[in-house]
């Protein structure tokens, strides 16, 4: 260890973040490697740890001959201070090397409030923020991830996007580089060359115009360029590769446990879900692959909590069967087992017994409106009464308190949806005083609101974001009818989500509003600590962009959007007939009750999927 990080660590909080030497972390020798991956998650350890993508990757690299990957986070402001001061750079946590030594620098990105501190990263590596700065082919940087659906804000600054599932498109362009460096390559022929693999987007080959009132009117490209970049999927995901000896973190993370991969995708269709978009098509594991990855990572970790991944947990078809392969090894070693994104229409009382054998976890349900009318136009096939049965047999069952979350300013919204948030509420109330098993201690119901963001490749990325004081009338109306002492109201504040939704349909002009926040001290802008509205709002002044040009506009149907040169698999005629379905309140039916023909599952090969 660097004698200067032995000095300040001392100094800075959870200073077991910086250092490395975990339990099965994968450390090689230097000698004979013809690459070396520096892995970056920009932000704390304890989220990016608790990341699945982040973790199955790692294996995927390190499986490669020659290859060694090594981890990567953002420093906490205390330890970005004293690194500047004492001029550390930016280090992996394996072998403690400045990431500035490593061929790749790979960025995983989830989340569009991460974006800053993609470019203090670089920095404190050593490495010029933008691409134009480094013609060299090493290092290259790249990013991948759900939130690179639409790579435009962050275009200047990163050499080429990796859209889709990674387990096979990272080896590829791994692979590539790997040839282009033996061979002495420069940056350029790498780049012509890498664009040909599927599900590559190299931002230098496509050139974005404007019209007068500040639209995109056309995206120029490139001799080479291809016209869409389709993103590319796992076909046999029964068979994919998952870490069964997974990191097990020195400190406390986000999601301490096990998690397995139960399927990809989803059947529902919310008109408002980025990830049920960008996931399609549906492919499944089968319970015994389950059982066995489950049980090995248990028995690989030491971990006393096994949880369940995906977009719809109950929705996995098998689930009865494959709690019951679980839980004969959990049970008698006290291992608990967390069920997650359960939905209100399929909650049973067979369900819960199984979740509860080892320890009682938490019940949580995504009603996301208050009316059926609200849910119907976005495409929430959940009754009230489903809800309430869920409930009924929550509360019957011991549970003492539920967790209900909902947006607020969701397209057609009204003041009457919004009253009933509260009135949904109250019979939540209602049904744990008429059905409770155990009314002594009791009940505790908690309601969230968030305010919607529209997200690019769904029905919805036409429509507005309503303002921040829009938003926080609702949340005052709804703050001033929910009065029941029982009833807990937590509410997320406008001002992020209103730069999360600039964001999230920028475009290419977005790039320098980033890199001024960025030189303005704004990193972490995730977190409340860090987080100035006013700093970002200086940044759009000084750049000369409108935000509300981004976040509060409603396009029209023509518009070219700034992420069309990506496709999820999912035709534009498909959501916008869904848009058109949502103002007729019209809902669609799940995968697995009629096809609705949006053309994800041309992805697959065999042209059928598990939906």
């Amino acid at each position: 260890m660097d004698k200067r990080l032995e000095r300040i660590l001392p100094r800075v909080q959870k200073p077991a973040r910086y250092t490395g030497g975990e339990y099965n972390q994968i450390v090689k020798d230097k000698d004979g490697l013809r690459a070396r991956i520096a892995f970056c998650f920009p932000d704390t350890y304890e989220i990016g740890m608790s990341n699945l993508g982040m973790r199955i990757l790692y294996e995927v690299f390190n499986n490669m001959p020659g290859v060694w990957c090594e981890r990567v986070f953002a420093p906490w402001g205390d330890m970005e201070r004293e690194m500047r001061a004492e001029k550390i750079p930016l280090w992996a946590l394996e072998s403690g090397d400045s990431v500035a030594d490593f061929d790749i620098v790979a960025f995983s990105l989830g989340y569009e409030m991460a974006y800053t501190n993609v470019l203090n990263m670089l920095d404190l590596a050593g490495i010029p923020v933008r691409r134009a700065e480094r013609p060299s082919l090493t290092p290259l940087v790249v990013a991948g991830g759900s939130s690179c659906c639409n790579p435009e804000p962050l275009s200047d600054f990163v050499d080429l996007f990796l859209i889709g599932e990674g387990e096979e498109l990272d080896v590829e362009v791994t692979e590539l580089y790997i040839r282009a460096k033996e061979q002495g390559w420069d940056k350029q022929s790498f780049l012509l060359e890498a664009a040909k693999i599927e599900g590559v987007y190299v931002p230098a080959l496509y050139e974005p115009e404007y019209n007068e009132d500040g639209t995109l009117s056309a995206v120029k490209l490139a001799d080479g360029a291809p016209q869409r970049v389709t993103k590319r999927i796992i076909q046999d995901f029964e068979n994919s590769p998952f870490p069964t000896n997974p990191i097990v973190s020195s400190t406390e993370i986000v999601h301490d446990r096990v998690t397995i991969e139960l399927f990809r995708g989803c059947i529902r269709g919310c008109r408002f879900c980025q990830a049920g978009y960008a996931y399609r098509p549906v492919r499944s594991r089968s319970v015994a692959k389950l059982v066995e990855q489950g049980t090995q990572s248990l028995q690989n970790t030491g971990y006393q909590e096994i949880s369940m991944a995906s977009l719809s947990t109950s929705d996995y078809r098998e689930l009865p069967a494959l709690c019951d392969g679980l839980l004969d090894w959990c049970e008698p070693r006290s291992v608990s087992l967390s069920l997650p994104s359960l939905r209100a229409d399929n909650f049973s009382m067979d369900i819960m017994h199984r979740v509860q054998k080892v320890r009682k976890s938490g019940l949580t349900f995504a009603p996301e409106a208050g009316s059926q009318r609200l849910r119907d136009a976005i495409n929430k096939n959940v009754r009230e009464e489903d809800l309430l049965e869920s409930c009924r047999v929550a509360f019957e069952g011991g549970w003492n308190g539920v967790k209900l979350y909902f947006m607020l300013g969701l397209p057609t919204e009204t003041d009457e949806d919004i009253v009933a948030i509260a009135e949904l509420a109250n019979k939540v109330l209602w049904t744990w005083k008429k059905h409770a098993a155990v009314k002594s201690r009791g009940v505790r119901i908690t309601v969230s609101t968030s305010c919607f963001v529209p997200k690019p490749h769904t029905p919805f990325q036409w429509d507005a974001q309503v303002s921040m004081e829009e938003y926080s009338r609702r949340v005052k109306l709804l703050r001033d009818t929910m009065t029941a002492k029982a009833i807990n109201y937590n509410w997320h504040d406008p001002e992020t989500s209103f730069i999360e939704a600039v964001l999230s349909r920028g475009d290419r002009r977005i790039g320098r509003v980033l890199e001024e926040v960025w030189r303005n001290g704004g990193v972490m802008q995730s977190w409340g600590e860090y987080f100035t509205l006013q700093r970002w709002l200086d940044a759009f002044d000084k750049c000369g962009v409108d935000p509300h040009f981004y976040a509060n506009r409603e396009r029209g149907r023509d518009e070219l959007m700034p992420w069309e040169t990506i496709s999820l698999g999912v035709r534009r005629e498909h959501l916008w007939h869904e848009r058109e379905q949502s103002q007729a309140g019209v809902i669609s039916p799940d995968c697995r009750k009629q096809c609705t023909g949006c053309g994800a599952v041309m992805l697959l090969k065999g042209g059928r999927c598990d939906g």
